[in-house]
């Protein structure tokens, strides 16, 4: 048995988003049912629906930032209650038996893990559809508990834009002594800004032009460079322990893997369509590294929850209703928002 829900999704890779209804599994017995509230508006969403990554099916719902109140519970749920302040993020399965799955690494599930829209869910072998929508259902152990202290309204974007910065944060140890370059400020970046400076590091900005240089000093960084100031660019040279790339553009990469230090490591976050130019020149004198990092685990995003509940971290949002995400997609296109778009899923 299923039950139908409203959303907002696509038809095709070129038709704009439109009210849609989609069916919602029936609840079995790990499964929790979540009444959604607000969804945030992520760039992947439509990297994802204009087919920028691969085909997908149609119709589509997409979003992968959800926060909303447990509806219901099946039998052998222990981890949820009905009334429960929950979200979701980017995955919502895993195989749970690779070595990955075994080492708390199901960001990294080597059998694949179900991406919470346009993958295979593997209760039923349907199309994943996110969280532009009035309801989902998912397993309990891919549902997390939203701490006391986080405005729902603006939660959201932790569960993907949080995630993403912070596990390479922790990964590559920022801190105190720790110099950080975050590269772009947008809805990733401005995360980043926040998260590493409430780790300790001293954190620099990298960004086209000036008129978000204000907000990057009040968020906490030590210093805003304009990227298209050449002179400004070489005197970095050497000067960073760690550069976080949240661009989903064409980049010279080289030009930013010369901004680390000996030892230093650039971490790709952005996911642009098409590949970097990385001369070995770039790599070799100061032995640098080029890698890369996707969101992070299930207990990565509780403590991640925490961390930001406890030093009053929250994304910058603007709230729009159902019939402003296409409108709010082209803002995104144009970089107009300051940082991240939230639906209140109480208007589809």
């Amino acid at each position: 048995m299923t039950t139908t829900v409203k959303a907002y999704g696509a038809t095709s890779a070129t038709a704009p988003l439109e009210p849609l209804t989609i069916e919602r599994r029936d609840v079995g017995p790990h499964d929790v049912r979540i009444d959604i509230d607000y969804a945030g508006i992520c760039h992947s969403d439509i990297h994802t629906i204009r087919g920028d990554w691969g085909p997908i099916q149609y119709p589509q719902v997409v979003g992968h930032e959800i926060v909303g109140r447990v509806a219901e519970v099946g039998a052998s749920v222990t981890r949820h209650r009905v009334g429960d302040l929950v979200g979701v993020g980017c995955q919502s399965n895993s195989c749970r038996t690779c070595a990955q799955c075994e080492q708390g690494n199901d960001q990294y599930c080597l059998n694949g893990n179900t991406q919470t829209y346009a993958s295979v869910d593997p209760a039923d072998g349907t199309i994943t559809q996110g969280g532009y929508s009035q309801a989902v259902v998912t397993d309990e152990n891919y549902v997390v508990a939203i701490p006391e202290g986080l405005d729902p309204e603006r939660t959201a974007p932790l569960l993907c834009a949080g995630i993403t910065l912070y596990s390479p944060l922790q990964h590559w140890k920022a801190g105190p002594g720790t110099r950080v370059a975050v590269v772009g400020m947008g809805g990733l970046g401005h995360m980043g800004v926040k998260i590493a400076v409430a780790l300790g590091a001293e954190v620099t900005v990298l960004s086209r032009g000036t008129k978000k240089r204000d907000d990057a000093l009040g968020f906490g960084a030590a210093r805003y460079v304009d990227t298209t100031d050449s002179a400004a660019m070489r005197e970095l040279r050497d000067s960073f322990d760690l550069i976080l790339n949240t661009v989903s553009a064409e980049l010279d990469i080289a030009a930013y893997l010369r901004l680390l230090d000996v030892d230093g490591t650039l971490v790709n976050v952005g996911a642009p369509t098409e590949p970097f130019r990385v001369p070995a020149f770039s790599l070799i004198p100061r032995r640098r590294s080029l890698a890369g990092s996707t969101t992070g685990s299930i207990s990565e995003i509780e403590e991640m929850l925490a961390f930001c509940a406890e030093h009053g971290i929250m994304p910058e949002t603007e709230t729009v209703a159902a019939e402003g995400i296409n409108e709010a997609w082209e803002r995104v296109l144009s970089a107009d928002v300051r940082y991240r778009f939230v639906i209140d899923t109480h208007t589809l």
